[in-house]
């Protein structure tokens, strides 16, 4: 019988893949002590999952990793459009849309951008960042059971290299352990949805004549639709290396062993149009497309996170940025009650504001795998082909940054928000609603430059105007007598304010109140609250408020 090693946490992760690592990084940042399990030997060596939207780089930006992210991504920098064209060697090709940022209108709204960067990549630079940060990060560590009471979780961990049985007593359990989760199934946990919409092999594949066809195209990916070999090809490197999807039809009997290396790399010689092409396959891996989302997010003190509760279309790459903010949601409340400033029901909020985002986006990331015509898909009628106008999104190659930034929690921690209101609204609306991710202002700090959304991660923060002086004094007196974390920050153009907008701004604008009001922001960098003016008792406001808000019976 193999040793049994006793360890208490207060927090494991099972899955160490990018939502279990972010959920460590997010953890980590907010002093929460955490043990990461991961049953694979080392992080992914398969370039996928690359599109990091601005929400997601908005976190990583706030959690200190931005530059390293986009280090690990230079390669790609300069690659931007989608590309749909019958082969790379004829002159017929058309640009679903050639930037991601087109006159770079998103300045307005965010203080980065959209990163190409693959999973292969960036879960490096994540798992160097979560060890300096002192993570427990075990990989070749496999979850073998878990029960649960009401204080806590009792786990069973396996080294799959040496055998060793470790039992882990957490307070919480977050299960980030992939579409066909064992603790989901575990949980009797079901799901909803469209269920399986199509399958691809991902080939992987060296070829230095293929950037030569390519020439100057500098696309993320390339739809190349020839009826007899379609599929998706991706640049690794713009050099020589690359990857390619190939529908792969199970249902018509068709296996793995189907594609063999000399069966892809005609396919693709076909597809790019140029039967000479130089093609050696260097790898090969399944992927399953699906539209999915769970009916619950949580089972007493077991949390679920990313692929767990939700499988996605890849295009648009929806499903790991909307997992890894479902990890920086989490985070920041489990944080909170770990600590004993909030309640825990405010865990019960973690359900209710990420279940109706990840049904909006799944449906979003269906619609767009119809409107990019993408290879094995074929949509149910009601769905359309290209330049359908079905789903959250809107119609042909529009519709992506109110999905990717703006959406909302109607419900959840928050106060004064319209239940009613859509959770993906219909155009860009950032201004300060409750509910909605807070506005982005240049300002300065002691005469250094950064968005206020730099300034949400470590606890609630009071934004007011140079007239809320009652806010802050309230603010002040109310966090020591509810010992809640809580930075007030007065903001102005006159140099005594703590932040000082740039030229022509207007912070009260930007946040839909006015110089006596205030806005409470989350550690997520979302709007939990705002007042527009004063109030007769701004510390009893507060205090109401903050209790509300952190579920503090």
């Amino acid at each position: 019988m193999n040793e049994n090693v006793e360890h208490q946490v207060p927090v494991l992760i099972v899955g160490g893949s990018l939502v279990g690592l972010s959920a460590a990084l997010f953890l980590g940042r907010l002093g929460v002590e955490h043990m990461v399990v991961e049953k694979h030997a080392a992080t992914s060596t398969h370039p996928r999952g690359r599109g990091n939207n601005v929400r997601t780089m908005e976190l990583f930006r706030t959690a200190g990793v931005e530059q390293a992210i986009k280090d690990a991504a230079s390669v790609l920098a300069d690659n931007h459009g989608i590309l749909q064209a019958p082969s790379l060697a004829g002159e017929e090709q058309e640009w679903l849309f050639k930037e991601i940022d087109p006159g770079g209108g998103l300045a307005r709204f965010s203080p980065t951008g959209w990163c190409l960067c693959s999973q292969n990549d960036l879960e490096p630079v994540l798992v160097d960042s979560v060890r300096a940060n002192g993570t427990d990060l075990r990989f070749s560590t496999e979850l073998m059971s878990f029960e649960q009471d009401s204080d806590g979780v009792t786990a069973v961990t396996k080294n799959r290299e040496t055998g060793e049985h470790t039992t882990v007593r957490a307070q919480y359990l977050v299960a980030a352990d992939g579409p066909r989760s064992p603790v989901r199934e575990a949980l009797g946990i079901d799901l909803t949805g469209a269920g399986e919409l199509f399958h691809n092999v991902s080939v992987t594949f060296r070829s230095r004549r293929l950037a030569g066809v390519v020439g100057d195209r500098r696309f993320i990916v390339c739809y190349l639709t020839n009826p007899r070999a379609d599929g998706a090809l991706l640049p690794v490197d713009n050099e020589e290396k690359w990857v390619f999807h190939l529908p792969w039809h199970p249902d018509r009997g068709e296996t793995l062993e189907d594609f063999t290396d000399e069966r892809c790399a005609e396919h693709i010689r076909a597809a790019v149009g140029d039967p000479g092409l130089d093609v050696e396959i260097t790898g090969r891996a399944p992927w399953h497309a699906a539209e999915r989302v769970a009916r619950r997010y949580a089972d007493g003190r077991v949390l679920l996170a990313g692929d767990s509760v939700h499988e996605m279309s890849p295009t648009g790459a929806f499903g790991s940025n909307t997992g890894i903010q479902d990890a920086h949601n989490l985070a920041w409340k489990l944080a909170a009650v770990l600590a004993g400033h909030a309640g825990p029901g405010l865990l019960e909020t973690y359900e209710a504001e990420r279940l109706p985002v990840a049904e909006a986006t799944s449906q979003r990331a269906s619609s767009r795998s119809a409107e990019h015509s993408h290879p094995g898909y074929e949509p149910a009628p009601s769905q359309g082909g290209p330049g359908s106008p079905s789903g959250p999104g809107g119609p042909k190659g529009g519709g992506m940054l109110p999905v990717v930034l703006a959406y909302r929690y109607p419900r959840g921690a928050v106060l004064g928000a319209e239940p009613q209101q859509p959770v993906v609204p219909q155009g860009m609306r950032l201004a300060g609603d409750p509910g909605s991710r807070a506005p982005h202002l240049w300002v300065r700090r002691a005469g250094e430059r950064l968005s206020t959304l730099d300034l949400y991660e470590r606890s609630l923060v009071l934004v007011t105007g140079e007239e809320g002086g009652a806010w802050r004094e309230a603010a002040r007196d109310v966090a020591r007598r509810m010992s809640v974390p809580l930075d007030v920050y007065e903001v102005g153009a006159g140099s005594g304010a703590d932040l000082v907008t740039e030229e022509g701004a207007d912070w009260a604008a930007a946040h839909g109140t006015t110089g006596e009001g205030a806005v409470l922001v989350r550690p997520d960098g979302f709007v939990a609250w705002r007042e527009t003016g004063g109030v007769p008792d701004p510390a009893r406001t507060l205090a109401d408020v903050l209790g509300a808000v952190l579920r503090r019976d």
